[in-house]
């Protein structure tokens, strides 16, 4: 019998290894970036077309590679980075593996261009699906250029199942974004079709995080900084009333290097325990510095995944520094039982200097004049009886006015009540049994319990205003103009980069649902107009949870993203469980449930009510 095991050709091998490596084009930004800053670059540009999928190009000043280099570092395997297994332990690169060129190569056009600083002339190589198409010598800049072009030209199946630009370009922003946070020494410039995205010039952490961010993060940064013996802590944290509903602007860096890790996620949320709104996620800047053989990087290819020696020490030091900086800025209570909160100096006298107080005498006053005598008792006056509404009616006698008696007994019969009818006392009252025969009731401050002919319809009420609430923006958005509220004092929301990109996106539909922007900026925008069912204090969560909803990208017809607009707002306006409801609240929000097309289901698939019949209760008490 022949043998069936057979060796891949060296290109087939890349294919099959650019898959672990090169899932999207963030990817190739970041091995390409990654090796940028390995090449002790200064000044790095990336450059986008296409969200990536026609080029990726980055471009630095490093130290660049010689003929041979440049020829070795396509090769899998191949690396500078480190000599022996041993080196694994004392890493101070990024990249370590030897296979990113090689991946990339295997899937894409690729064309590269570097110079040593002491040489007079470059190398030009051209590389299409491992293959190598020219090698020429150019003259060149100190540095090294990569073209990526055509990803994944020869695997169609993996370039069909790449999402629309706007997803894809997201996560190349995200990519950047960790990449240029974890090296602000470093000149960062970002072009997408032409456009200048980002301009980082060289500066300190602190500004860095508010060139991404906008100008307002400053106000809402904490910093850390903790040294021991086992790790040294520095960077941000963002102040409890600053917190968001998604967890975009959560950044860890191990020795400058990006990491995903939920069990130190967890030590910065139990920091916070007790400040923070339920559902809320702060932001934070975290930079760990550890010795390198306290860590393993090599667990997977993306290395964003880092095991440490001891995470409960780390998970300890972690939580009491930032709840020590938390403290030591004021942002978190202080329990002090015998502090009075009423002798504190206010914000505006602290720095203030004391003034003399000025005494006022009375030169009149004698003490030993005769006290005048006080008046006990007031006078009373009665009132004067108001005019009845006959008096309205000038010169219109009535029969009632006429008493025998004279007007004598008239005016002194106001002064009486008589009681013409007979009181009778019953235990129940017919006519108030029959009005609440059909009242509806609310339970737990979460369902609201109606009777019906045949039973009962217990609904539940955040449910049901959610399914009320996304009819209707879905009804303003696609049928009629919404109408809006003006407001007498426009709104000011700051948002980072990203956030406004997508609330560009989104601005038509928002129109439609009843908000009126005055103006966009690079870092915030303006509302003067506001749907007539959401409150000025509501404008800011609305949209906060619509951007969060909306992160992973935004559908691409108009009725999907009309849809996730709809559910998304209905979502934060709906009244929530535990919100006390009227009897005429309760009322109108079942009669609005039950008009709705689709009752039955929330805008989230989730039923709204259910029916207990009589029966079913009759079981209940059988025996």
């Amino acid at each position: 019998m022949s043998s069936i095991i057979q060796l891949l050709p060296d290109h087939v091998a890349n294919q099959i290894a650019a898959g672990e490596v090169v899932q999207r084009p963030a990817s190739v930004v970041k091995e390409l970036l990654e090796n940028a800053v390995d090449a002790k670059a200064t000044d790095i540009k990336l450059i986008i077309k296409d969200a990536g999928k026609s080029l990726v190009q980055v471009i630095d000043n490093g130290s660049g590679m010689n003929v041979t280099d440049a020829r070795m570092c396509f090769e899998r395997h191949a690396t500078s980075k480190i000599r022996q297994a041993e080196d694994l332990f004392s890493l101070h690169t990024k990249g370590f593996r030897g296979e990113a060129l090689a991946s990339i190569a295997a899937i894409a056009h690729m064309e590269m261009k570097t110079k040593l600083e002491q040489e007079e002339l470059g190398t030009h190589i051209v590389i299409e699906g491992s293959k190598f198409m020219s090698q020429d010598v150019a003259v060149l800049p100190k540095g090294t250029s990569f073209a990526v072009k055509n990803l994944f030209f020869n695997i169609p199946a993996r370039r069909n199942f790449l999402k629309s630009d706007t997803v894809e370009y997201r996560h190349i922003i995200d990519e950047f974004q960790r990449v240029a946070l974890a090296h602000p020494k470093i000149h960062f410039t970002f072009y997408h079709n032409g456009s200048d995205m980002y301009n980082l010039p060289p500066s300190s952490l602190r500004q860095r995080i508010v060139n991404f961010f906008g100008g307002k993060t400053n106000e809402k940064l904490v910093p850390v900084v903790e040294d021991t013996e086992m790790m040294n802590i520095q960077g941000f944290v963002s102040k409890p009333e600053f917190a968001k509903k998604n967890r975009g602007e959560q950044f860890f860096f191990v020795n400058d290097r990006f990491i995903k890790s939920p069990y130190l996620h967890h030590a910065v949320m139990a920091a916070y325990e007790g400040i923070l709104k339920d559902g809320s996620q702060p932001s934070y800047y975290l930079y760990l510095t550890v010795p390198p053989n306290t860590i393993d990087i090599n667990i997977h290819p993306t290395k964003t995944e880092i095991k440490f020696d001891n995470e409960s020490a780390m998970y300890a030091i972690l939580r009491a520094s930032i709840k020590h900086s938390l403290g030591q800025f004021n942002v978190s209570p202080v329990l002090d039982f015998e502090r009075d909160a009423n002798l504190d100096t206010p914000y505006h006298y602290k720095n203030l200097d004391a003034e003399v107080p000025t005494i006022q005498i009375d030169t009149n006053f004698n003490p030993f004049a005769e006290d005048k005598p006080n008046k006990l008792f007031s006078t009373y006056k009665k009132a004067e009886p108001t005019a009845s509404w006959e008096s309205l009616y000038v010169g219109v006698k009535h029969d009632t006015e006429v008493v025998s008696g004279g007007d004598e007994f008239a005016s002194s019969n106001n002064e009486f009540t008589f009681e013409n009818e007979e009181v009778t006392s019953s235990l129940f009252d017919y006519e108030e049994v029959e009005q609440t025969a059909h009242k509806s009731y609310q339970i737990n401050k979460k369902y609201i319990v109606s009777p019906i002919k045949s039973g009962m319809v217990i609904v539940d009420q955040s449910r049901a205003h959610q399914r009320v609430l996304y009819e209707q923006f879905l009804v303003n958005m696609t049928v009629q103009h919404a109408s809006s509220q003006q407001l007498l004092f426009p709104i000011n929301l700051f948002y980072s980069a990203t956030e406004m990109e997508l609330i560009a996106e989104l601005q038509q539909s928002l129109v439609n649902t009843g908000f009126v922007f005055d103006e966009s900026n690079s870092d915030h925008i303006v509302i003067s107009g506001i749907p007539v069912n959401i409150t000025e204090s509501e404008v800011a969560a609305v949209l906060d949870q619509l951007l969060s909803d909306l992160h992973n990208g935004i559908p691409e017809n108009s009725f999907s993203q009309n849809d996730t607009i709809a559910k998304s707002m209905a979502k934060s306006l709906a009244v929530k469980t535990g919100a006390y409801l009227t009897e005429k609240e309760q009322e109108n929000l079942v009669n609005g449930l039950f008009a709705c097309k689709d009752p039955n289901v929330s805008p989230f698939q989730k039923p709204t009510f259910i029916t207990m019949r009589v029966e079913d209760l009759d079981k209940k008490f059988a025996l």
